[in-house]
């Protein structure tokens, strides 16, 4: 027996074809979902409160270190430490998106989120996540020129080149937020208000909406083959390219330099796009509620929270640059302070 929520009615109908006849009858309004998150058992709100507020306030701050060192230090002007800026900021952008709802959700022991808030939350969701998608790419297209055509990298990464490139990764990501709304708002009616996420994963939303499997299925693979399918097709050359050049290097300490600086982001690259490819492609993959959770955490949450630690642990112009800054953050103060104390003297 089907049952048809029509969020924008003051009604809700359900119909059941018996012998030939339908049979309608009136429901309550629904205007809202609820966010079913990891579990509902009082004892584990408490560990699930802690641990995002504790990686929410991590990622926040690695990532504005990052930026704030890119963007303070001269010798940081770089085509990649630009990519580097701009992803941190996508990545604050998506976590912020959804971990302060499940933050204030887990404090006030509520699950509703609004229908307008939970289109809302989607959108900006998918903005910032091909955000993230895209400018990985273009990262490793960054590497594959400094390490395949270094003579020729400074001529090809020039600042019209890395700015068209970001360019594109923010309109592009814009259309892709924008393509998800307009399927959803074409929908007049949901099959179910429980979205067995923590957030309003657009994956989950399309499989809730009363839309023809074909029509669902097409759009999905559009979005797929566009989104995923093209950038991991770039990343796997990229990275061939570079194993190519890298073990044409006479001398190990070059392949180790080469291999480091490559090792971190195709880490980050897995670690995103396994788990983000897996959520988006569930209902085809038939992964359990809890799985897609877990899985939405990882590319939401822990792989912005590890960005600022895999790209500055063993990377030495950014541990310097953030020294410097938090050296001249902490000096700033105790001038300020003497001053004012001799002043008054």
């Amino acid at each position: 027996m089907p049952v048809y929520l029509f969020p924008f009615t003051n009604t809700i109908f359900f119909s059941r074809r018996n012998a030939g006849y339908i049979e309608t009858q009136n429901l309550t309004r629904v205007s809202e979902f609820h966010l079913l998150g990891f579990s509902e058992d009082p004892d584990l709100q408490l560990i699930i409160f802690v641990l995002f507020l504790f990686m929410y306030l991590v990622m926040v701050l690695g990532n504005l270190l990052i930026i704030l060192a890119v963007t303070s230090d001269s010798h940081l002007h770089t085509p990649m430490y630009y990519f580097l800026c701009n992803l941190s900021l996508a990545d604050v952008g998506l976590t912020s998106t959804t971990v302060p709802k499940v933050i204030v959700d887990v404090h006030t022991h509520s699950i509703v989120i609004s229908y307008v808030g939970c289109l809302t939350q989607m959108s900006f969701s998918i903005t910032f996540g091909c955000m993230d998608d895209l400018i990985l790419t273009v990262m490793a297209y960054d590497r594959f020129v400094a390490i395949c055509h270094p003579l020729h990298y400074q001529v090809i990464m020039n600042p019209q080149c890395y700015g068209f490139l970001v360019s594109v990764s923010v309109v592009a990501s814009l259309l892709d937020s924008l393509l998800h709304s307009l399927m959803v708002l074409q929908v007049t009616c949901f099959k179910d208000v429980d979205i067995s996420n923590f957030f309003c994963d657009p994956s989950q939303l399309l499989n809730l909406t009363c839309l023809d499997t074909i029509t669902h299925d097409i759009f999905i693979c559009f979005v797929g083959v566009v989104y995923a399918f093209l950038p991991m097709s770039a990343l796997f050359f990229s990275c061939y390219k570079i194993v190519s050049s890298i073990l044409r290097v006479p001398s190990p300490g070059g392949k180790y330099k080469a291999f480091s600086t490559c090792g971190s982001h195709l880490t980050v690259v897995c670690l995103f796009y396994g788990t983000a490819i897996g959520v988006y492609l569930s209902s085809a993959a038939s992964l359990s509620p809890k799985t897609c959770a877990v899985a939405s955490m990882v590319y939401s949450v822990v792989t912005p929270m590890l960005n600022p630690f895999i790209y500055s642990l063993k990377n030495r112009d950014i541990k310097r640059a953030i020294w410097r800054l938090l050296s001249n953050t902490v000096s700033v103060p105790c001038i300020w302070s003497t001053g004012w104390k001799s002043s008054k003297a």
